[in-house]
């Protein structure tokens, strides 16, 4: 986006000529090895999993996850094929290969094989806009500008499956049986095999009490976080989890899977489930919605955990990766 780069003189924008994913894939392929020696780059640095077969310079790929192996039926084929196909050639070719958390560099290595020396785990960091909104009326203009009736347990992310939003609604229906009086907000654009989702809906005779209210802008998602009684986030399998950290930044009460990357992002401030069993997701859900006391201590110990993740951190870090990989590729 042209504004990031306004008055940064070392810095250049260059809009790439397509829109369609097989142009992208070709042009990555072919002329992007061209750019780097047009351009006389030191480092090529690709932040979505793959790298062209030739380059002229030293490479760095990041890989955000390896979903595409570990859960691959939640992909579309066509997905699945390519990426199986291409990410273990990017991991052989690249000089440093950056993964988002210690959980996804240890799949990294336990399924690409890939020497441990080569793979540095670098976390996300979370934007400062992300903190506690007290203002009630925006917290209210929020609610009322999307159709989100309070009080409500939050979801955040797109639908698709490896999100595992069929048993979240499952739970959030014994919650409803226990007499809770919450909505439950699932808060995205839709993805993929997303149907199954508002199929579970219709089956629970739910339509009344579950609100897709689609894709929030950044800036609006603090007022939403800081809305919310709890924030559910019960992923199968998650290369970092971005929108847990942000819900923690902003002092909402967080559940989340005790899978993947997930505990390492959460730390001690959320309460952890089987992400599979949907009692155990609807007994946590029950406890923070009930319990104001856990709810407040929750809120703290999140504000506490997200401090440890910092963007400018995240920036010394990758940076340093692409010194030592100039310094591989010219040796």
């Amino acid at each position: 986006d042209a504004p990031l780069f306004e008055g940064k003189g070392r810095a250049r924008l260059v809009r790439l000529p397509f829109t369609s994913r097989l142009r992208r894939i070709v042009w990555e392929q072919v002329s992007l090895p061209r750019l780097t020696r047009q351009q006389r780059l030191d480092v090529l640095h690709s932040p979505h999993y793959t790298l062209p077969f030739a380059a002229s310079c030293a490479t760095v790929v990041t890989f955000h996850d390896l979903t595409f192996f570990v859960c691959p039926e939640t992909h579309l084929l066509y997905k699945r094929v390519f990426f199986q196909t291409m990410i273990p050639q990017s991991a052989r070719r690249a000089d440093a290969l950056i993964a988002i958390s210690q959980s996804t560099r240890a799949d990294i290595l336990r399924i690409l094989r890939t020497p441990p020396d080569k793979v540095v785990a670098i976390p996300y960091g979370v934007a400062p806009l992300f903190q506690p909104i007290t203002d009630t009326d925006a917290l209210d203009a929020i609610c009322r500008a999307r159709g989100i009736p309070r009080p409500f347990v939050l979801y955040v992310g797109n639908l698709e499956p490896r999100k595992n939003l069929t048993t979240l609604v499952r739970a959030f229906a014994r919650l409803v049986e226990r007499g809770a009086p919450h909505t439950l907000v699932l808060a995205g654009a839709r993805g993929w095999k997303d149907d199954e989702i508002f199929a579970t809906v219709r089956e629970l005779g739910l339509g009344a009490r579950v609100r897709f209210p689609g894709f929030f802008e950044q800036e609006q998602l603090p007022a939403l976080y800081s809305a919310a009684d709890a924030f559910v986030y019960p992923a199968l399998y998650e290369g970092f989890g971005l929108p847990v950290l942000e819900a923690l930044a902003c002092g909402a009460p967080v559940i989340t899977s005790n899978v993947s990357s997930l505990p390492e992002i959460v730390g001690d401030a959320g309460i952890l489930v089987n992400p599979r069993d949907v009692a155990e997701l609807a007994d946590a859900l029950h406890v923070v919605i009930t319990d104001r006391a856990r709810r407040e201590s929750l809120a703290r110990a999140g504000l506490a955990q997200a401090k440890r993740f910092s963007w400018s951190q995240c920036a010394r870090d990758t940076l340093a990766v692409y010194e030592r990989a100039a310094q591989k590729y010219r040796r």
